[in-house]
């Protein structure tokens, strides 16, 4: 997005000026046009490879090959809500919309004036280290600079970049969606592990002529064909991704880990699995399966415990003896904030020689799960380390590139 003064700067180039942008623009936007177009092809073909495996298994394997009525019923019952569920996340995976940052994350005109006219350099990040000091942003660049987005023109908030598109879905997978992608791995795993059981029998039957000469014993065997073989891709695929959602990692984290102020640290998001797994599906369990969105936070900001506490933002308390001093920085909370959740307390107000000092408050935006400072003793496996944090979903649907 450019900036008001950059708008007002084209406006004054001249007509032919304007005219050629626009002619440079066109084979762009035609392209952009058939990329839309040509992601849409793997949805089509998982569609009518439903749509198929539908008329298969319920018309050709349940109505037309068995024979016991029991069967039918059962298999059908239980075919037709696998499939229903199937159906449903994967809808919600592809039409929900990824998530943007929030307005505090953007610069004002003033900060955008300031970094136009400033060289890339110790001026410019201190200009974004005024923007962001009052951000619950952690993470920095591999040379430790503010992440900052050129394109967007703001402070990247941490866990965010410019999605790709997954071919599957035709969409972004990030904090808006994730829960729906990993039910919809789930469920479809389910459907094709259901399909390939249930027609197993009938699959023998075919190769010992078993099965009447109709046209529903080639249905019957490509579908376990099919079945079978998107089983196994599937139990990869879901398997990795659980392997994520344990760890509280995001596809990039996994390949590359995520710095801090204070250096890279491959599990700064972790809390634990079972913490990790809440905050991806929420509290309530009645809703896990459901492809309802209940992830936890608002994709913006993630809790997390530093292992040093950065100088910038470190503050004791004059008069504190060293160990107060030690225990006050072993148990310092990072302030992540998330939207509309009551401003709470990190650390509990410290009495010492008849002196009371505040507990340091964080800003409106708070994750829940900060509430309760006990439940952060998780065992998990990096208890030794004193971590707390909290995750937020695979990526949210902004990235950032060209970072430095």
């Amino acid at each position: 997005m450019a900036s008001a003064g950059q708008g007002q700067g084209s406006e004054r180039g001249s007509g032919s000026e304007r005219g050629s942008g626009r002619a440079r623009g066109r084979p762009r936007a035609r392209a952009r046009r058939w990329r839309r177009i040509l992601y849409w092809i793997p949805v089509l073909f998982i569609g009518l490879l439903l749509g198929w495996s539908y008329y298969a298994y319920a018309g050709q394997l349940c109505v037309v090959s068995m024979e016991n009525i029991g069967e039918q019923v059962v298999c059908l019952i239980v075919y037709h809500l696998l499939f229903a569920m199937f159906v449903w996340s994967y809808w919600k995976t592809i039409f929900t919309m990824p998530m943007n940052p929030s307005k505090e994350f953007h610069l004002s005109y003033a900060e955008k004036e300031l970094l136009e006219r400033e060289p890339r350099g110790e001026t410019h990040q201190e200009i974004l280290k005024r923007a962001a000091k009052d951000l619950p942003i952690y993470t920095r660049t591999m040379s430790g600079a503010i992440r900052y987005c050129d394109r967007c023109q703001l402070i990247k908030p941490d866990r965010c970049h410019h999605c790709s598109v997954c071919d599957k879905v035709n969409n972004c997978v990030g904090f808006s969606n994730y829960k729906f992608f990993l039910l919809f791995l789930a469920y479809s795993l389910l459907y094709c592990l259901f399909i390939a059981a249930t027609d197993l029998q009938y699959f023998i039957k075919f190769w010992t002529n078993g099965l009447p000469d109709t046209q529903a014993k080639f249905h019957i065997m490509f579908l376990f064909f099919a079945a079978a073989m998107f089983s196994v891709s599937l139990s990869s695929l879901f398997g990795y991704h659980c392997w994520l959602v344990s760890k509280n990692k995001s596809t990039l984290e996994a390949f590359r880990s995520p710095i801090f102020r204070h250096g890279t640290d491959k599990n700064g998001f972790s809390l634990g699995f079972s913490k990790n797994l809440r905050q991806v599906f929420g509290d309530e369990k009645k809703y896990w399966p459901l492809p309802v969105f209940s992830s936890l936070g608002d994709g913006c900001s993630f809790p997390t415990c530093l292992v040093n506490q950065d100088l910038e933002q470190q503050s004791t308390p004059a008069g504190l003896t060293p160990a107060v001093k030690n225990w006050s920085q072993r148990n310092m909370w990072s302030p992540i904030p998330r939207m509309g959740v009551s401003t709470l307390p990190v650390l509990a107000a410290i009495s010492l020689e008849g002196h009371q000092f505040p507990s340091k408050p964080l800003r409106e935006s708070q994750s829940h799960l900060l509430t309760d400072p006990h439940s952060w003793a998780d065992s998990s496996t990096n208890s030794d380390k004193g971590k707390v944090g909290k995750k937020g979903m695979s990526n949210p649907a902004l990235t950032i590139e060209n970072e430095t």
